[in-house]
């Protein structure tokens, strides 16, 4: 199981995120594309610092909110959908090229990640933007018990799909995350490398209620925002490579 963080997220003088420290211990790096974080100048440091460490890179595009920093949702229409997805992965992939960097994925980002998620509408618009790249390019999507039927949905769209799990996020029994405005929402250090161990060695992790819910994951979503968090990653690659 691959390691993943959204990085590039600064923009300007404002810094988010510690991209230095988290590089080099992960395997896959979403980068933002200037819609909710993110400018030329960080964008290409951040392709940069990929290619440094041997990072895979995805683009990480969000709805037009930089305001909000991408984490609210906006009525859009499937066309609007599809015009700005396709604006901020070409963005990315044509400054990647010139870095001699070939992106792999797309990983949305925020609001519009977790409507893909919710909504058929928001996730079919999504899946055509990809299927209709010059390209071909893998969605990066979260694993949960439906993730046969988002199989079946890339299939008949003609991409590829990626699904990821959650290190520090505790899960409902429906396979989604538990609302950060609920009590027990993001794990502690003990727990987050518990649900990583479970996650590795047994496919499955433990709901907020206790039940066992089976995740086909390919790949793991970690932060590293802080110190402490860059060196959580650090112990999850120890747990996942042990």
């Amino acid at each position: 199981m691959k390691l993943n963080c959204d990085l590039g997220e600064s923009f300007g003088s404002w810094k988010m995120g510690m991209d230095e420290m988290v590089m080099p211990h992960i395997d896959q790096a979403n980068i933002a594309c200037g819609f909710h974080a993110g400018d030329p100048v960080i964008m290409s440091r951040t392709l940069s610092l990929a290619k440094q460490y041997s990072v895979e890179v995805g683009a990480h595009p969000a709805y037009p909110d930089l305001v909000g920093f991408g984490r609210r949702s906006m009525n859009c229409s499937a066309a609007e959908i599809v015009a700005f997805m396709h604006y901020q992965i070409a963005a990315m992939d044509g400054m990647a090229l010139s870095q001699r960097i070939e992106i792999q994925y797309v990983k949305p980002h925020g609001a519009l990640y977790n409507d893909m998620m919710a909504k058929d509408d928001v996730r079919a618009a999504i899946m055509t933007a990809i299927a209709s790249y010059h390209r071909p390019i893998k969605l990066m999507l979260q694993a949960t018990p439906q993730s046969d039927v988002h199989r079946a949905e890339a299939k008949e769209a003609g991409i590829d799909v990626l699904f990821e799990a959650f290190a520090d996020r505790c899960y409902d029994d429906d396979g989604k995350l538990l609302s950060r405005t609920k009590s027990g929402a993001v794990h502690t250090r003990e727990k987050m490398l518990e649900q990583v161990k479970q996650l590795n060695e047994e496919g499955t992790l433990t709901t907020v209620s206790g039940h066992t819910l089976k995740i086909d994951a390919d790949t793991l979503c970690v932060h590293g925002d802080n110190e402490e968090g860059v060196k959580a990653i650090e112990e999850i690659r120890k747990v996942i490579n042990a």
